[in-house]
């Protein structure tokens, strides 16, 4: 547990980092995270952009364009990458809270939907992990961040800004996650990443993380 401050909620968002979806078999491997989480209760999975808003990240550091309109664009991919997820899953694409033990958040509509998206910083700031965050504290949910590697050492009160800095996740998390009373993490698929000059670390990138 990254933190817990009170009994489990009624339902968990699940951040399905976007960096699981490049692994050989990831239906298999995420069907099996699922059904797991949602034998104990239910719940609604964020997908992170993956490597289609990397592609966006690498198009937008050649030539900077206007912040807001490249997270706009971001949050859109989020979009065709839940779809994706959704019919791997079998599992219905949601604009709010299941009725069923497992769905897929529509991210572009749920943030659409009441002016949400001016919660969140409209930059780079902000992936995947913030989003998450902010569902599961706008739905009174827990968190279960879902990443290709465990979170780097690190305790203490300020564990989520640690986090942050370290680049596991997004410098606007500790911000959106604060509300939470319960975040988890789980790595279903630990993948080493070649590196060089130091230990292989998955830092992600984007909204893929």
């Amino acid at each position: 547990m990254l933190q817990s401050t009170g009994s489990p909620s009624a339902h968990e968002v699940v951040k399905l980092g976007g960096s699981l979806l490049g692994i050989p078999n990831w239906p298999v491997h995420v069907t099996e995270l699922v059904r797991d989480r949602a034998a104990r209760r239910p719940v609604l999975i964020v997908v992170g952009g993956g490597a289609i808003v990397d592609g966006l990240r690498a198009i937008d550091r050649a030539a900077p364009r206007d912040a807001a309109m490249i997270h706009d664009l971001a949050i859109e991919l989020m979009g065709t990458t839940a779809r994706l997820v959704a019919a791997a899953l079998a599992v219905p694409l949601v604009v709010e809270c299941p009725r069923v033990s497992a769905a897929v958040l529509d991210v572009p509509r749920w943030l659409a939907f009441g002016n949400r998206a001016h919660r969140l910083p409209a930059d780079w700031s902000v992936t995947s992990d913030s989003i998450a965050a902010d569902v599961a504290a706008a739905t009174c949910g827990d968190l279960l961040l879902a990443k290709r590697v465990p979170p780097p050492g690190a305790s203490g009160d300020d564990l989520l800004e640690a986090l942050a800095c370290s680049g596991w996740v997004d410098g606007s998390f500790a911000k959106a996650a604060a509300p939470l009373t319960g975040i988890a993490w789980t790595a279903p698929v630990l993948v080493p990443i070649p590196c060089v000059g130091g230990p292989a670390v998955d830092r992600g990138d984007a909204f893929g993380r």
